[in-house]
């Protein structure tokens, strides 16, 4: 197919290179197809080329946003039309009207920070609602948890602009008149009232479809839910076929803007019952009590998601409220107009359920802490991959929803099958709405696996009918449950469904193969059956994840990586400048495990597909912290490089930035010179010309240390090794220097071992065994010198945190062993004067006592392998401090990377998202702190405005 006419023709971009095809051929689900291209339209015009494109040559177009769905929706083999990118708007808000319209790309959580301007929200909220887009919240017709109250997206959408599949423009919304204004606009409503006019098809329709009560119901095209309306049933809603555009999963029409229903913003106090139960029958008993106190939500966590949390270290800090090992625990959701209402109906609740003996600890949560106990909630879906191992949790019967008061007799009966076939599943979510995401553990890469993945979709969709429930709730039924659809509502409903397909899409040009005429559920899934797995010998220890490979697998597609900076953390810093699926944590991983699993080359980490998705990665470790599925793609990306480079041999400026010390440290008995001539190497390495290149000190900080550092104490509170880090010595001296010396007026002994570099340049441009050999050394130092109450103190977060986190990777046996004993020993200068303050040996009185404004920015790997707490600590127990951290991630800069100019404009561009514009607003006489070096050079280039580190203000 010729795509060379069509690139030219659209203002957006066409890609049909392999790496791009290769990182949409997946999303959250167990399906796999490689796309003809990927399409990111710019406008309305190009999506109406982009059809009559496909029309013409006989091919489809795969609509799709942040690309999270679960059953296959937005994996095809035709056109991917990605609208995430440039289809961001918010069109119009109308308080007095109570709607907003919006292009689908708006991600659900930004379009409510907007609306809470006006103290408006959409109310349908899915786990993934950071990153969510209402594009494919209409396509799946979404709920989430507090459905209880506000329903699906489909009682939410008003009107829809969009293009048929003759690409013409159409406008839906309530209607009396069935007519249409063109001959494939004319064809629809006659198509709907020939089948709804039709007294035996809404017979069947209502004999056949879900339970009315069921409200999560998104089995099929929703023509239960149109034979409620006018002219169909006399007393219904006005007829709208907005009904039958959510949950279509984009194979009817291409929605280009919507109208949406907007909710005011619920008042009053809130508080979660968090009810420990010893079995999910018990949860889900809880669960029916729970509902006669008008919950807005009601959601369960198994001990499996528990257990999750605990592996994840950004959930583990939400894990606060967790009394003991429940096997279950339901999150009920109360607002009250005043607090005694609330406390009240808490009350009344607590002694019904203690009557019924449910539940053994109700820890009642308020505040801020709320927040935490939803993220822990939230993180559900990305945290179910972080088990090691080829069995996974597989979305396969995970949607299911019946009557909720047949919840618990469901998921018994639901658990007997699993156990006759040897399983056992994770159940968490809705439980106040008759759906739990039930999701048994299977082995994909197996032909045993892959049969059980067939056997057990059978054999519950043949419960679901049992109870007369949805085989869908919520996440569609897409590729995965489209086959079951003629068995969940008869033949003959089917043979409806087929012609609504015809009808708006006669040359199937929209997303074929979901719904209807769906191939096998158990065809082009992600694994191949009894696939080779192949084993690669790497340098760093993947043994937790049983190899690398594994290691990129741990990505399920959930997509947490495509949050935007409007959300807060730092994952991932590239995406959120670019926004473009390539520059996603899960793009890097998608790729590894494409080109890992399905490359002819002796040598896959050669292979160029690589090369293009990693390129924008700043090692910066966000990943390592704020992926629920444990992805550590800075460790991925130094594997990489150093494999690649055993056949490309060492770049030459790979090779000058990873011997940055041994460089500079020629300079040592004359710093003038390097000033003299540090500009000049800026277009032999390849460096922008717009980046600073800091000056050497005049004296290296471990000279001054030996020759001019006297102590003050007489008697040491305790003996402590400082870190002389390759930055800090021979570039930040003053700054160590105010470190050791507070170190010393605190009443530390500080010593100074003859130690090697951290090797953090080696390390983030893969050069491994050079890393290694510095991390023998430094542990084998020492793991001797740092006995009882010694420890070993940083100031630079990036290189004293290789202690904790590369370093334990680089090594192997003992030398692992004495590695992790040295980490335990390691701190940055804010954790130790945390512990310090902690342990009673610091008071606030030793920290200064003059008044300042302080705005702070954490470094990443500070943030990743430590936390932004220490250092609020200790800038708090500073009396006269008024302190607050800028909700920033990434500053952009990440050691070389910023320096590279064909890295420079994105790295500006991150530090533009939230960290320059900050820096600008602060007063004169507010100091900006950041304790990494690349932070204080990228603010300073950014900015103007010199950043201090901590050590310099306390």
């Amino acid at each position: 197919m010729n795509f060379t006419d069509l690139k030219k023709e659209i203002k957006g971009q066409l890609y049909t290179d392999e790496a791009i095809k290769r990182i949409y051929a997946t999303d959250a689900s167990a399906y796999r197809e490689v796309p003809l291209a990927v399409a990111i339209p710019k406008s309305d015009a190009d999506i109406e080329k982009l059809i009559r494109f496909a029309k013409k040559n006989q091919t489809s177009l795969i609509p799709r946003t942040a690309g999270t769905s679960l059953a296959g929706q937005v994996v095809g083999g035709g056109i991917i039309v990605d609208v995430s990118k440039h289809f961001t708007k918010i069109i119009e808000v109308n308080v007095a009207k109570e709607y907003v319209w919006v292009q689908p790309g708006i991600v659900r959580d930004e379009l409510n920070r907007e609306l809470a301007k006006y103290g408006y929200f959409f109310a349908p909220e899915t786990s993934t609602a950071n990153r969510a887009m209402i594009g494919g919240m209409i396509g799946n017709n979404s709920c989430g948890s507090n459905s209880v109250v506000y329903g699906s997206t489909r009682e939410h959408l008003l009107e829809v602009k969009a293009f048929l599949s003759d690409s013409t423009h159409v406008y839906f919304k309530e209607t009396e008149d069935l007519r249409g204004s063109t001959e494939l606009e004319i064809q629809l409503y006659e198509n709907i009232s020939e089948i709804l006019l039709a007294e035996k098809h809404v017979e069947r329709i209502k004999k056949e479809f879900p339970k009315p009560n069921i409200p999560r119901r998104n089995t099929g095209y929703a023509l239960d839910m149109l034979a409620r309306m006018q002219p169909f049933n006399p007393e219904g809603e006005p007829f709208n076929f907005c009904s039958l555009i959510a949950g279509s999963e984009g194979t009817l029409a291409f929605v280009t803007a919507a109208k949406l229903k907007i909710t005011k913003i619920p008042d009053g106090f809130k508080r979660l019952v968090c009810i420990h139960c010893k079995s999910i029958d018990d949860a889900l008993k809880a669960n029916l009590i729970a509902l006669n106190y008008q919950p807005y939500a009601c959601e369960l966590m198994d001990h499996y998601i528990l257990e999750a949390t605990a592996r994840n270290k950004e959930q583990a800090a939400n894990r606060f409220f967790v009394e003991g090992e429940p096997k279950a625990i339901l999150i009920v959701e109360l607002i009250g107009e005043t607090e005694k209402e609330v406390d009240i109906r808490i009350l009344n609740f607590l002694t019904e359920l203690g009557k019924q003996r449910l539940g053994y600890a109700f820890p009642i949560i308020r505040g801020d802490d709320i927040k935490k106990v939803w993220d822990l909630r939230k993180a559900g879906l990305g945290l179910l991959s972080n088990i090691p191992g080829d069995i996974k949790p597989v979305p396969v019967v995970e949607d299911t929803a019946v009557a909720v008061k047949d919840l618990p007799n469901y998921i018994g009966d639901f658990n007997k099958i699993l156990q006759k076939h040897n399983l056992y599943s994770v159940h968490y979510a809705h439980a106040g709405s008759g759906e739990l995401h039930l999701r048994p553990y299977l082995n994909l890469k197996t032909e045993e696996g892959v049969k059980l993945f067939r056997t057990i979709a059978e054999e519950i969709a043949a419960l679901v009918k049992k109870y007369e429930g949805s085989l869908s709730g919520e996440h569609g039924d897409g590729r995965l449950r489209g086959e079951f659809i003629p068995r969940m509502i008869g033949e003959e409903n089917y043979q409806l469904l087929k012609k609504v397909k015809l009808a708006w899409d006669p040359d199937n040009i929209f997303n074929p193969g979901k719904i209807v005429g769906t191939a096998p559920m158990d065809t082009f899934l992600r694994y191949e059956k009894n696939q080779e797995i192949p084993e690669y010998d790497t340098l760093l220890d993947f043994s937790n994840d049983q190899g690398i490979l594994r290691s990129a697998e741990l990505c399920n597609g959930s997509g947490d990586c495509r949050k935007s900076e409007l959300n807060g953390g730092t994952m991932c810093p590239s995406y959120q400048a670019t926004r473009d699926e390539k520059d996603t944590t899960r793009a890097r991983a998608n790729i590894l495990r494409e080109m890992l699993t399905r490359s002819k080359e002796t040598n896959p980490f050669v292979q160029p597909e690589i090369k293009e998705v990693m390129d924008l990665c700043l090692s910066c470790k966000g990943c390592k912290r704020e992926c629920p599925s444990n992805v550590d793609m800075g460790k991925l990306k130094a594997e990489w490089q150093y494999q690649s480079m055993k056949d490309n041999g060492v770049p030459f400026r790979t090779k000058m930035i990873g011997n940055y010390a041994k460089s500079i440290q020629r300079f040592e008995k004359a710093p003038w010179a390097y000033n003299l001539t540090r500009n000049l190497s800026k277009p032999m390495l390849g460096f922008a010309t717009g980046r600073s290149i800091p000056k050497m000190a005049s004296q290296t900080l471990r000279s001054w240390f030996d020759k001019k550092f006297h102590s003050l104490q007489r008697e040491s509170k305790k003996t402590v090794y400082f870190f002389f880090d390759e930055f800090t010595n021979y570039l930040d001296v003053e700054i160590g220097k105010k470190a050791i010396m507070l170190l010393d007026r605190m009443g530390y002994e500080v010593r100074a071992a003859n130690h090697a570099i951290s090797g953090r340049a080696y390390l983030s441009k893969g050069m491994l065994e050079e890393a290694r050999e510095l991390a023998k050394e430094n542990v084998s130092l020492f793991h001797s010198l740092l006995k009882k109450d010694v420890c070993l103190i940083g100031i630079e977060p990036s290189a004293i945190l290789t202690f904790r986190d590369e370093y334990p990777d680089l090594l192997r046996g003992e030398e692992k062993e004495q590695a992790l004993k040295v980490a335990e020993r390691t701190f940055t200068i804010e954790e130790f004067l945390a512990k310090e303050l902690g342990d009673g040996r610091l008071k606030p009185e030793d920290f200064s006592h003059e008044k300042k404004k302080i705005l702070v920015h954490g470094h990443c790997h500070q943030k990743a392998l430590s936390s932004m707490i220490p250092t609020m600590k200790v800038l708090k127990a500073a009396e006269n401090f008024k302190v607050q951290m800028i909700p920033s991630g990434c500053c952009g800069m990440a050691g070389s990377f910023g320096y590279e100019k064909e890295h420079f404009d994105v790295s500006m561009k991150i530090g533009e998202l939230v960290l320059f514009p900050k820096v600008r607003e602060a007063e004169e006489d507010t100091i900006i702190l950041a304790s990494g070096t690349s932070c204080r050079h990228q603010i300073w280039d950014g900015t103007g405005k010199v950043a201090r580190h901590i050590v310099e203000i306390l």
